[in-house]
């Protein structure tokens, strides 16, 4: 390697994923216990044992010596709200009587600029101190929540997609929009914000119960306009939410057919929970290519139901994680693991910890379709990575002490695992965040 000032050399115990270990099995996980990440201009340019590395590292590069800690790629995020971080931890609710007393309120406040930007601000830097590298996430029906979370997410350099709620009926007045004007204000933040530096939009309808078809139908036509926009909204999250949809749209097959009457499903499509489907449903999901986001914390703390993973792998549907803040209840995605576990378990289904840390990165990646970025250490990718103590609280030492193998260590770290453990947060190669003890 020639010298060049923006080498970095990263050290520790690495683990990343080249496919879907529920595919390919062990070969599916990369696991270099003294591994060493060489990055250049924000990219990894190899990844391998340390010792074949370092004789040929240019002097000047930087050295980050995380040795006695592992080095994922950063986690990813598939869906979530981050105008609801106000509404964490909201007692006693199930979907739309949440809705209706915790999240229309907090999201209200969002008209007001300042506000927006102070949200958007520290869920951001909420998302770093959890080792969350990228995310796809709601605004809320105001264009100053779109532009705020944008900004915040530009600033850090983080990857991003979002996009401003659309609802033009069941919903406050306050939170109403026409589809006219929702149609023009979507038009004008893509010009503003889809593809500058790592920002995506995505067209976010909330759901179907608060779209009319004449909303729907425009939301069709905006994405057949524009190629590469994003689609993500909610879908079969509880089963009043269908016999909802269902009076609504007595003339669609299921709640699914809602959407893939109106042209919303495709590859770049993403709908979040995806509980209570049909066989159909999926087999029509997959055959378009849109992709479904894991929300086991959401699920179980306004009592939606069981997501099946094995029927979703089953037709080849692609999965993420999502935390879904503030129905959600961590920002943490080893703790979203602990709890998809736990649903999986209740389900008579498993989660090994390889399949769990391959949904969290790589699956993510492909779930949103940037693992050509993102997701792996593949030589080419963006540097997004995290570090990973297994030492970080008296509980986690004592018990790492015991464990033998990399799978029972990764199962402890996704079963007791929480942002204590994330040491360092890198964005594009460079420290985002870090834990001072």
């Amino acid at each position: 390697m020639s010298a060049h000032p923006s080498f970095l050399a990263v050290r520790g115990e690495v683990v990343h994923f080249t496919a879907d270990p529920a595919e390919q099995g062990e070969s599916a996980c990369e696991h270099i216990p003294d591994g060493l990440l060489v990055i250049s201009d924000g990219h990894v340019l190899h990844c391998g044992p340390a010792n074949a590395l370092l004789p040929n590292l240019p002097t000047d590069a930087r050295h980050f010596d995380y040795r006695g800690k592992l080095i994922l790629p950063g986690f990813i995020d598939t869906h979530t709200h981050y105008a609801q971080t106000a509404a964490l931890a909201s007692h006693g609710e199930q979907l739309t009587a949440w809705l209706e007393k915790y999240t229309f309120p907090a999201e209200r406040q969002f008209a007001n600029p300042a506000h927006a930007a102070a949200e958007a601000n520290f869920f951001c830097d909420q998302l770093l101190r959890n080792g969350t590298t990228t995310a796809m996430a709601f605004a809320t029906v105001h264009p100053a929540s779109v532009d705020a979370i944008f900004a915040a997410a530009h600033a850090r350099q983080m990857r991003l997609i979002a996009g401003k709620v659309l609802m033009d009926r069941n919903c406050p007045a306050y939170l109403h929009e026409d589809a006219d004007t929702g149609d023009a204000h979507t038009r004008a933040l893509i010009e503003k914000w889809h593809g500058r530096a790592r920002l995506a939009y995505a067209v976010t309808p909330r759901f179907v119960p608060t779209s009319t078809p004449e909303q729907l139908r425009r939301i069709g036509r905006l994405l057949a306009d524009i190629p590469g926009l994003y689609l993500q909204s909610h879908l079969a999250e509880q089963r009043a939410e269908v016999a909802w949809v269902a009076k609504l749209h007595p003339e669609a097959r299921s709640y699914l057919d809602v959407y893939e009457r109106h042209g919303l499903l495709g590859a770049r499509s993403l709908y979040a929970h995806c509980i209570w489907l049909d066989d159909e449903d999926r087999r029509r999901m997959a055959l378009h290519g849109a992709a479904v986001s894991f929300c086991p914390t959401s699920n179980l703390f306004l009592g939606s139901g069981l997501f099946d993973l094995a029927r979703a792998r089953q037709f080849g549907l692609r999965v993420g994680l999502g935390t879904d803040i503030g129905a959600g209840t961590s920002f943490s995605l080893l703790q979203t693991l602990n709890e998809a576990y736990k649903v999986l378990q209740l389900g008579g289904q498993t989660l090994t910890p390889e399949q769990g840390f391959y949904i969290a990165t790589l699956g993510g990646a492909r779930a949103l379709c940037l693992d050509e970025f993102i997701g792996s250490f593949a030589a080419g990718r963006e540097a997004d990575f995290i570090v990973l103590d297994p030492k970080a609280t008296p509980l986690l030492e004592y018990r790492m002490s015991r464990a033998t193998t990399r799978t029972e260590r990764l199962f402890v770290l996704m079963t007791l695992g929480d942002d204590r453990c994330v040491a360092a947060t890198h964005i594009l190669g460079e420290p985002a965040s870090t834990r001072h003890t």
